[in-house]
Formats: structure tokens, sequence, C-alpha cells
């Protein structure tokens, strides 16, 4: 790594520092109430200059290039983009300075959803993304301390594991009924104007917010034809997830306005109160308010207010025995259900090796996040069912009797019984969970091979 490198990287940390502190209500001068812009660092007149830097652009793409990312319509990689950004640094860093860049529209892709149906994203062009980091490096360095305690999502220095941990607090002090709310198609409906609205309140700088206001007009490219875009906030580029918490930020004042408790994060909220009455009179009036003050619509088919351990919060639940401990909500298990059955299915090439390495990547990932939860029960079947989808697949790769009795003697099964094993006419799925099989693929045989060990990776959870 070059000494200038590493200087962009240690500023980049200094930033991070700074912005990772939230604010609490004990900053002098801080009333709830207060519209963004009344609170925080001051944002200089000149803001343009501060993006247009250098530094902040070499920043920009060394964070571009580590997220890498599909193209955009005009097909240049991440890749690519370092040596764009040398040949022409002077002629963006004008455009921007003399508030003339025009961003290029998205392209549109979808993608599956975990719950069914599927999610628009929209993929800047590469020189798109790396000015949109560039401009929320800088614009969240001044405004993200002004942002809500209670809000978590898409912030420097939280997490959603810390959301989770502070809705556990709740419910343990009392409060055990939620509003959960989520917003229909919010990042498609966001209305522009007033979103601008709420940016222009704390940025004066006009090419700044001349070029906010390109990027969400920048219209969306699908099927070869440009559409327009007069509303929402397309979801695939930096700018968006502070975009959305500039906008629900409103939301977060309303709810301390009203002294709620409560955790958002992105556009799933919940609120912890201490009865289903109150609950549902929360239910009402907020849903009033984000109709009538952002011309948002809540989804009433996924809202609902709730018992916690009856509802699901960023992929986790609760279990109330003598404490209550965190959870892998079941949609979540599920989730990752079938992405395992698509990596072990019977049919698929590749060898033993190649399938458990591939399983390995996406379980190491998988655990990370969800190794935050308390109950190690469930982790513990999960294991168990993929030790048994595994031996399935070895199962029917030895084929006929006379090589899966074969295969059962060199793992030094008795004789007796891998003969009635191999010649048994009963299902493999039904073999596979055998005394035979298990003697022949011990849990140590899958561990040889990498698979990770989930269930020593679980929280061992402490009461709150």
């Amino acid at each position: 790594m070059t000494d200038k490198r590493q200087k962009i990287r240690n500023q980049t940390a200094y930033i991070r520092k700074g912005m990772g502190e939230a604010r609490t209500s004990g900053v002098e001068g801080f009333e709830s109430g207060l519209v963004i812009g009344e609170i925080g660092i001051p944002v200089p007149e000149q803001l343009m200059e501060e993006i247009a830097n250098v530094r902040n652009l070499k920043e920009a793409y060394f964070r571009v290039r580590s997220n890498k990312g599909s193209a955009g319509i005009d097909k240049m990689t991440v890749e690519e983009l370092g040596g764009y950004l040398l040949r022409h640094y002077d002629e963006i860093s004008q455009q921007l300075l003399q508030g003339t860049f025009k961003p290029q529209p998205v392209r549109r892709v979808e993608i599956a959803k975990s719950t069914g149906g599927t999610r628009k994203l929209g993929i800047p062009c590469a020189i798109d993304r790396l000015i949109q980091q560039a401009l929320l490096q800088v614009v969240q360095k001044y405004w993200d301390s002004t942002f809500s305690e209670h809000s978590y999502g898409f912030r420097p220095g939280r997490s959603q594991h810390q959301a989770i941990e502070q809705a556990q607090k709740y419910v343990c002090s009392g409060l055990q009924y939620v509003v959960d709310l989520d917003l229909e198609k919010f990042f498609d409906r966001v209305n522009q104007d007033i979103l601008m609205g709420l940016v222009a309140k704390r940025l004066k700088d006009k090419r700044v917010l001349k070029l906010i206001r390109a990027f969400l007009s920048a219209g969306i490219m699908e099927n070869g034809v440009v559409q327009a875009q007069d509303e929402g906030v397309p979801q695939g580029g930096p700018l968006s997830p502070w975009l959305s918490n500039v906008m629900l930020d409103e939301l977060d004042r309303e709810l301390e306005k009203r002294k709620l408790n409560f955790i958002r994060w992105a556009d799933d909220c919940n609120i912890y109160v201490g009865s289903e009455r109150a609950g549902k009179r929360v239910m009402e009036s907020i849903t009033n308010f984000l109709s009538k003050r952002l011309k948002l619509k809540v989804n009433t088919e996924k809202s609902a207010v709730g018992r916690p351990w009856e509802r699901k919060f960023l992929g986790f639940t609760f279990l109330k025995r003598e404490s209550l401990r965190r959870r892998i909500a079941p949609q979540a298990l599920e989730r990752a259900k079938t992405k395992i059955r698509e990596l072990t299915r019977r049919k698929r090439g590749g060898t033993l090796e190649q399938i458990v390495k591939e399983l390995a990547r996406y379980l190491n990932g998988w655990i990370g996040y969800f190794g935050y939860a308390e109950v190690k029960s469930d982790v513990e079947r999960l294991e168990k069912w993929i030790r048994h989808r595994l031996r399935c697949l070895i199962w029917k790769r030895w084929k006929r009797s006379k090589a899966r009795f074969k295969e059962l003697r060199k793992r030094n099964v008795n004789e007796n019984l891998a003969r009635r094993t191999a010649g048994s006419s009963k299902g493999e799925w039904h073999i596979s969970a055998s005394k035979a099989l298990s003697y022949a693929l011990p849990d140590k045989f899958f561990q040889s091979l990498g698979l990770p060990d989930l269930l020593s990776r679980v929280s061992v959870g402490h009461p709150i």
C-alpha cells in the first residue's frame, strides 16, 4: 500500500471516528421537535469545494472500488473507473464546481425478495456512483450527528445488532407490545419535493442542491427506454440510504416529541408501548402523520400491533421464558434453508469439496450476523439438517448398491449393517439419517472438508 493511499485511509478512519458518536438527548439546546438545520455542526455555504476536493474524490474512489458492483448503462466497470478518473479529474471537478455535472439514468434491475416478489434497484454508472459517494462523505460528516439516537440504519458506527439489543432492553423494561410499522414501497414513493425541502433547510450551496436533485430525477433506463423519475429514491446508489434517513428523520422527531420508545432501521420502525390499546392508538396516529406530513403510506398487510416475540425485526425475534432471549426469526431460518437447498441439491455438479467450500462461504457470512442470537437450539437443528442433506447428496452419488456397500465398508461400517443399508429399498433421505451413514460420514468428516461449526459461534447470551 502506498503512503498516499495509507494517508487517505487514515483520513477515512478519522472521519469515521468523528461520525460514529450518535446524538444524545443531553446535547445542549436539543429539543425533539426542532427541524433539521437548527442543531448540529454548521454547514459551510460553499460545500461543493469540499466535495470536489481531490482527497475526497480519491477516498470515494477507494470506497466505490472496494464495494465493487455492476456497471451502469455506459458499461464502465469499477475496475476501469480509476483510469477514467485520472484522465478526466479536471473536467469532473470543474463540472461539480460550476454546477453543470449531469448524472446519467440508472440501469433498472430486479432482484428477488426473500418474502416473495421482486425489489427494483437502480444501478448508477460508475462515475455517478463515485460522485454520490464523494457527496455522501461530506454531507454525512455534517449531518449524521443531528439524526435521532433511535435511528440505526446506514449510519457510521451503528449496526443492526445494536438495534436488536435496544429492542430487547425496551421489552425487558416492561414495554411488551410493539407497533411494527412497514412503509409501503418507501423508496419508490418518496415525495422528491418534500425531500428536497428538508435537504434545503440545512444545505445552502445551490450547486449541491442542484446535484442532489439531478440524481433524483436522472431517470431510469429499462429495456432500452429512459423513463422520467418524478418520485422515489432509486435504490442501488451510495446516496439513497442517507436520503431515506433525511426523509424519515421527520418521523423520528415526531416520535421523540411524543416521548415514545422506538427503533428505526431505514423504513422499518418498531415502537414499544405498554399495552395493546396504546399500540393501536399510536398506529392510527402515526399512520395519519406519515400520510399527511410526508405523503407516505403504511403497508397495512405487513404492519401490526403485537407481542415482540410474535413479530420479527431485522431477522430476529424473542423467546419469552425465564428471561427474554434473542432468537432467529422463523422466516430468516427458512430463507437460509432455501439457499442451502440450492447449494446442496442432489443433482448439482462439482466435487464434494467444491460444494462444501461454497456452502461454507455462505454459512460463515450467515452466522456472522445471526450468531448474535441467544437461543442455540435453532442453530443446532439447522446444523443437523445441513449434515443430513450432505449425507443424502453423497449417498445419491454412490448410486448403485454394490458401490454403496463398498464405500460403507471402506469407512469401517459393520459388514452386515453395510449390506442391509446398501440393499435397502427405502428412499435416499431416509437412508441418509441411518446409523450406517452417521458412522461412515461423522460430523468430523464434514469439519475436515471445511464445514464451519455454527453452534460454537452463537452468542453466549446474558440477560439484559
